[in-house]
Order: structure tokens, then sequence, then C-alpha cells
């Protein structure tokens, strides 16, 4: 009943006129960011810290929520009409929704994702809601070995499903992982494969990596390889779901959403975890073979719907790990929490008692904007289908001036550009040859954690690998890796064997 009442508080607060309004503008200005390549809310959010000053806290606090749920719902437009994810978290949703897209489903595919990000996002607040304190007091619970199993099947998963075959996909992933380790040793503080070029102490960007491999390789590749092809896309026939569409999304909704909250809640967490995982799990549930062939040739909604709400279940849950423990699980709500101690505020244990009825109120916008977003985005839906009525040589030159100038916009380097259309050619040869190219990504932004998460546990065992035997959790997750690796290679040799004796 107290939380009832404090969240009542809360909507009295978000709906005065004032917090409305930065409330709708926070929205609109993060869908634009989110739709736009190479620019994600941890930008946004960043470029506008410094209205902090001239802000109240609760206003600016509702806008900055609004920008980063907005950017979530705008980077699923780009990802399925152009294959160009607006951030990272939408990579997944680019490879099932273009593919809609290309074969005349884009209104289905897009309306799917708003409305599956409007149904997670909303079932996640709830969550935030009720159980922040005690699902944050369970997360702080883990460790680094559960850290780094929960890492492991990220990536034993990711590599397993995506591409012609797995070893294409390890091949991939390894790539990633290679990439990840360049820069600044995180413990000894060593340059690793800089070749004395001082901007690759840094590392290398990953939202370089995520557009050049996505965005300038489509771009590259429609150009060397698809120039004088006749165009086969269908025409476009609905902005909005069948009735097929419905049944096949609402099951996925839900799974993506709880795939992605207890993610979400976890403080090392990041979007792209669940949401391979939630497409995986799409991929393997399928039973129908006319859906299933869908996936990978056509496009399959459930790869478009899970993701989308695991991603948006991920990404509101994330809140409970800063505004609990006051730890940021990615760059987004890195910066929030420095807007947070711009006030003189910490976010923490105490946040709910210190400052309650701004948390309250926080809470009480995102019920608000996640309305709001839904409003916003179905209704454009017909307006984002018409961007694939323009003219390729326009579209994919407009592609590249927006890769090109978000890329050469986070570090003013020209060398950022050279990298990035490396990183092009290097898509483009992968497609070529069936490599797939989303766990070059994982590998990359999972890579370093891993790395840090594996050595703060062999730090935990003093030396020794049975730390990951001796802790339940832990030892649950390396049964599941063991199992995805080795239960599928079982199950084709005994259907090999049964077909064999038929």
């Amino acid at each position: 009943m107290d939380i009832f009442n404090a969240l009542l508080g809360g909507f009295a607060q978000a709906i005065t006129f004032t917090n409305l309004m930065w409330c709708l503008v926070g929205c609109a200005l993060g869908t634009a960011v989110g739709v736009l390549p190479g620019i994600g809310p941890a930008v946004a959010v960043a470029m506008l810290l410094p209205i902090t000053g001239k802000v109240e806290i609760t206003s600016s606090m509702i806008f900055f929520a609004g920008i980063y749920y907005g950017a979530m719902y705008g980077g699923s437009t780009t990802s399925i009409l152009l294959n160009t994810p607006g951030e990272t978290a939408s990579m997944v949703t680019a490879m099932e929704g273009n593919k809609m897209a290309k074969s005349g489903r884009a209104g289905a595919a897009l309306a799917t994702a708003a409305i599956g990000s409007f149904v997670a996002g909303t079932i996640a607040t709830v969550v935030v809601t009720l159980f922040a304190p005690g699902v944050a007091e369970f997360a702080v619970k883990l460790g680094p070995p559960e850290y780094f199993m929960l890492m492991l099947l990220a990536f034993t998963t990711v590599s397993a499903i995506m591409g012609e075959s797995t070893l294409r996909g390890m091949t991939a992933l390894f790539v990633g992982l290679a990439v990840g380790c360049v820069g600044l040793d995180q413990i000894s503080g060593q340059g690793r494969y800089v070749g004395n070029i001082p901007e690759l102490l840094d590392g290398i960007e990953i939202v370089l990596v995520a557009v050049g491999l996505f965005a300038v390789a489509e771009v590259l590749y429609a150009v060397l390889y698809e120039g004088r092809v006749v165009e086969t896309q269908n025409k476009l026939s609905r902005v909005h779901m069948s009735g097929r569409d419905w049944k096949r999304s609402v099951p996925a909704w839900l799974r993506g959403t709880a795939i992605g909250t207890p993610f979400g809640c976890i403080p090392a967490g990041g979007t792209e975890i669940p949401t391979f995982l939630s497409y995986a799990t799409e991929k393997k549930l399928l039973k129908d073979p006319q859906d299933k062939a869908e996936f990978g040739t056509t496009g399959a909604i459930e790869g478009v719907a899970g993701p989308e709400a695991a991603n948006n279940a991920s990404v509101t849950a994330a809140l409970i790990p800063l505004l609990t423990l006051g730890i940021p699980t990615s760059n987004t709500t890195a910066i929030l929490l420095g807007a947070f101690q711009n006030y003189g505020i910490q976010p923490g244990p105490q946040l709910f008692t210190t400052s309650a009825a701004l948390v309250w109120t926080l809470i009480a916008s995102l019920y608000i904007g996640n309305v709001m977003l839904l409003v916003l985005n179905l209704p454009m839906v017909g307006l984002w289908v018409k961007l694939l009525k323009i003219p390729k040589p326009q579209l994919y030159a407009g592609i590249l001036i927006f890769a090109t100038v978000g890329a050469y916009g986070m570090r003013q380097s020209a060398f950022d550009l050279v990298l990035l259309y490396a990183i092009g050619v290097l898509g483009v040869v992968m497609r070529r040859y069936s490599f797939p190219t989303a766990p070059v990504v994982v590998g990359m932004i999972l890579g370093p954690l891993a790395e840090a998460q594996l050595r703060n546990a062999m730090s935990i065992g003093e030396g020794s690998a049975m730390v990951f035997l001796q802790r339940p959790m832990s030892l649950t997750l390396l049964v599941i890796v063991v199992l995805v690796l080795v239960l599928p290679r079982l199950l084709a040799r005994r259907a090999k064997r049964l077909a064999a004796a038929a």
C-alpha cells in the first residue's frame, strides 16, 4: 500500500504541464536520436547534460529518461527499413526486420517492434515499481564467476545460431574478441595490439564497429554486388499486423520481456545478451516448418518481436541497479548517474528515503513516457515505411553521410573514418562468404567484460578454476553452456541414425 501511495504521489508530480512537456520533448528527441545511425542515447544525453545547471532536477530527470526510452524505440526503425542500427541494441532487430521489409512486410515489423516495446516497457516498469529493492538485493549476491558464465553462455548461444555453420559463427566471435582486446590492458595498463598508433590506445569504439559492419557494409555490398539486380521487393500491402502476426507476436513479446527484465536488473548487463538470447529462444521454439523457414530468408516476425521486447525490458529494468545501488549498467545510465551527481544526489540504497519524491516521480514518468512513445510511433509507421520509396542512390548516399558524420563526431578523428571504412570492407567480405557479423560485435562488447570477470573470479579462487564448480549458480550456467554446444549435435546424429534405420 505504501508503494501504491508513493506512486500516486509520483503521478501527481509527473502530470504537471511542465513535466509532461519535458517528457514529450525527451521522447520525441530520443526517437529521432535512435533513428539516426551512429548517434545513440548516450551521446544525446551527454550532449544535453549541461542543461542540468538550468532546469529543475525533476524535469531534467524526466527529460533524460524520455531520451533514454525513446532512443530504444527509434533504434528499431532504421534497423528494419535500412539494415542500419541506430544503436547496438537494435542489431538483432536488423537481422529479421530488414528481411521482412525487403519482402514487403515493413509495416508489420515496425508495428510489432513498437507494440512489443510498449508491452515490455510497461511490464518492466511494474517490476521496477514493485520489486526494485528485492531484485537488486539478489543481483548483488552474484559474483564474478556467475557473470563470466553468463557471458560465456551468450558467446556460445550467439555463435551457434548465427550464420550457416557454428565454425563460421565462432570465427566471427573470435574476430570480435580480438578487436575488443585492442587498447590498454585493464590491469597492467600496457597497450595491446596498438601498433604504435596513439588513437588505438583508447580501444576501438563499439559504435564505429556496429555502424561499419552494418551501415557501411550494407551500402558497399549493394554497390558492388546488387547494383544491377532488379528489385524484387513486394509492394507494401498493409501498415498494421494481421491476425496471424498478432498470434505469433504476443508469445514472443512475453518471452522477450521475461528474458530481458532479469538481465536489466543484473549490474553487469547491457542489452546485447538478452536480445541475442531472445532471438535464439524464438528460433529454437518455433515448430511450424513454414514459419521456421522464414528465419534468415524472408524474415520471421518472432525475430523482431522477441528481441525488441527483451531490449526494452532490459533498458527499463536497468534503472533498478542505478537507483538502488548507484551502479550504471550501460553508457547511458552512467551518464544519468553523472546527471544525478551534478545535482548533489548519489543514487544508492538510501535514495528511496532521502529523495523519495524524485524517484517515484521518475518511475511515474516511465509509465507516461511509454504511452507517449506508443502514440508517437504507431501513427508514424506509415511515414517511416515511405523511406523505402527513396531512390537507392540517394538513400545509400544519405546512409553514408550519417555514418561518416556520426563516426567523426565521436572523437573528431580522421583515423576513425579510415577505420570505419576498413571495417565496412571487412563486413562486405564477411557477407560475401556467409560469415555472420553479429558475433563480431557481441565478442567486442562482452570480451573485455568477460576478461575482467574471469580475472576477478580466478583471484577469488586463488588461481584455481574450481571456483566455477564450487558455486551453484556458476555451475548451473556451465552445464547450460555445455548443453548448448553438445545437445544439438547429439540430437542431429540421433535423427540421422533413425532416418538411416527407417
